[in-house]
This record gives C-alpha cells, structure tokens and sequence, in this order.
C-alpha cells in the first residue's frame, strides 16, 4: 500500500489552509499551533502512507478484501478488546454469520457463546439487533451515509466514520485513541484528553487527504502509526517516520498530558459478570440453579447477587418464572 496523494493541487491548497488554521484549544491544553504548507502536507500524507505499505500488519480483515458488514463487526469487536482476542472470535463469526441476514436469524444465547470471553457481551446483542434492522429497514446491505449508518444499533461516530473508510473506502475523519494521541504529540501533548473536543476533530479532518482512496489509506496508516509506534507508554520514536514534525519530541517529552488511570479488574462489577457469563456459556443451552451458578462463577453473595441482578435487567441471562433456573437468553 503505497499509494500517493494525487489531489490536484487546488484541492490540497484549500486542505493545506485548514490545516494553518488554528483550532479552539482544549481546557488546559496548549492552541492548536500545526502549520504546515500545501508541499509539506502533501509530504506528510506521503510519507505515512509509504510507511503503512512497508510496516502495517497483516491482518485478517486487512490481508484480503472484506465487505463493511465484516468491517463493522470488527470495529465492534475491536472496541476495548485487545486484538490477540478480537481475531480467532471475527474470523468466527464471518464463517458462521457472513452476512447480515445470517446473523439475524441467530439466537441471542448463540451469539453471545459466539462472543467468547471478549468482554462487554452486550455488544454481541446489539451486533444482532443490528443486523436485524439492516434487514428490515436496507434490505440486508449496510447502508452507506454516515446518518444512516449512525441510527443503527450500536453504532458510533468512529464505528460510522470507520466503515466509511476501511468498509467504503470513502473519505471520512476516523479519530480513535491512537489518531487523537498521534495528532496530540505532533501538537506537543503527551496525552489526549480524557474525551474528544471539537478542536481535535478540526485538527484531524485537515489531515485527511481529499481522494477518497488516499484519504481511506491515511485514516489507516496513521491509526496504525499510533498502535505500533506512537505507543501510550514506551513510544518507539526512534522507529517514528513522523519523528521530524512531532512538537512533543521536540519540546522533551513533556508530561503534560490528560491524566490516565488504569481500570481495575478484581473486586469489581465487571469482573463478577464475565464469570457468571462464563458459566452460562459453559452450560449453554441448559440453564443452571442459582446456588451451583454461584457456586461455580466464584463470587461472594453480596457481589453475585448484584452482578446477576444487572445482567437480567441487560436481558444477557435470562431467569424461568417457574423453576428459578438462569441460563443466557432464547429470545
């Protein structure tokens, strides 16, 4: 992938002075400063390119061409889940659910054994809801406006701005964690806030190149830059093509980033309702007795019994009126 910006020059003039234009900053953030000329923007985009065709994975959805429908789903997936256990469940669930009308018609208990130990199984169901409404409502297509992509199930300005990219190969502004720290440090800031700001996706969008093909490949190649290279911890800048406009090297690597606290695990709601979710899968499609599910999923009383609670209020285990037995939901 080693494709170069071919805009014509009018085009990547008119880009090049967004760029020069400084955004609101965020609160106790440094202005946005990056100013670059029509020549060095184009180099930029250029160079970032290049070194995504040399340096970039090779991964499943990228090693062979995939529909947006496979895009999408690994989007989801991909959303606070590392990759390691992201790819064996896509590569799945694209055999067993190609299609959006082939998820549709799946059980809720079938997908969420499906989703594995991902975490946040939630998004599984609103993967089915999802495809159910591509059915109902665009006849099994994913559709391919950002505002129609956006009133589906589970889907979020950077899910809707990623399959416009990587699915549509169509120019969209994709800003994930890895884009915002990369575009930060280039600003001079160690850290992205907390949450995006309005400055950062004016600052993003001046990047993107105006043809869609290259715009599709730098949204890529930067997103991948900042998870190989421009780590959170431990930046590799002297493997860094970018290394010459980082503002943050520049400056010393100053520690003035937003603040950043690890998410605990044990002890806590989360962890209580991946281990009775465990269990669930486990004996799927039999229902378990609540003392043997406590039992087996290992949580004090106080914890299981909230934990359980909040998972029938999510509709992810599902309890019989008569009988008292829980297992994942049919319905």
């Amino acid at each position: 992938m080693t494709t170069q910006s071919d805009a014509p020059a009018s085009r990547q003039s008119s880009q090049a002075a967004q760029a020069e234009t400084s955004a609101p900053s965020a609160e106790g953030a440094p202005p946005a400063t990056l100013a670059f000329s029509p020549t060095d923007l184009a180099s930029i985009q250029r160079t970032l390119i290049d070194w995504y065709g040399q340096h970039g994975r090779p991964l499943p959805w990228r090693t062979q061409p995939q529909s947006p429908w496979a895009i999408l789903v690994c989007e989801v997936m991909s959303q606070q889940t590392p990759l390691s256990r992201v790819i064996p469940t896509w590569e799945a669930w694209m055999r067993t659910w190609p299609e959006p009308s082939d998820l549709a018609l799946a059980s809720p208990a079938e997908v969420i054994v499906a989703w594995e130990r991902m975490g946040y199984p939630r998004r599984a169901l609103r993967l089915r809801e999802c495809a159910q409404q591509i059915v109902t409502q665009h006849g099994g297509s994913l559709p391919t406006s950002r505002e129609e992509l956006l009133a589906l199930p589970g889907v979020g300005p950077y899910t809707a701005d990623a399959v416009l990219a990587f699915g549509f190969h169509t120019r969209s502004v994709v800003l994930d964690t890895n884009i915002r720290r990369v575009l930060g440090r280039w600003n001079g800031i160690a850290l992205p806030p907390a949450t995006a700001t309005r400055s950062e996706r004016e600052r993003a969008e001046s990047f993107v190149p105006l043809d869609d093909e290259d715009a599709w490949r730098w949204n890529e190649s930067i997103m991948e830059l900042g998870e190989i290279v421009c780590r959170a911890k431990n930046p590799a800048c002297e493997e860094c093509p970018a290394a010459s406009w980082c503002e943050w090297k520049k400056a010393g690597y100053p520690d003035n980033g937003g603040a950043r606290r690890a998410q605990p695990w044990n002890g806590t709601m989360r962890q209580a309702r991946g281990a009775i979710m465990g269990v669930l899968r486990q004996a799927s499609p039999q229902p378990v007795e609540v003392n043997q599910l406590r039992a087996q999923s290992k949580i004090d009383q106080a914890r299981f019994d909230a934990a359980l609670r909040s998972l029938l209020a999510d509709g992810l285990a599902q309890q019989q009126e008569d009988s008292g037995l829980v297992g994942l939901p049919t319905v």
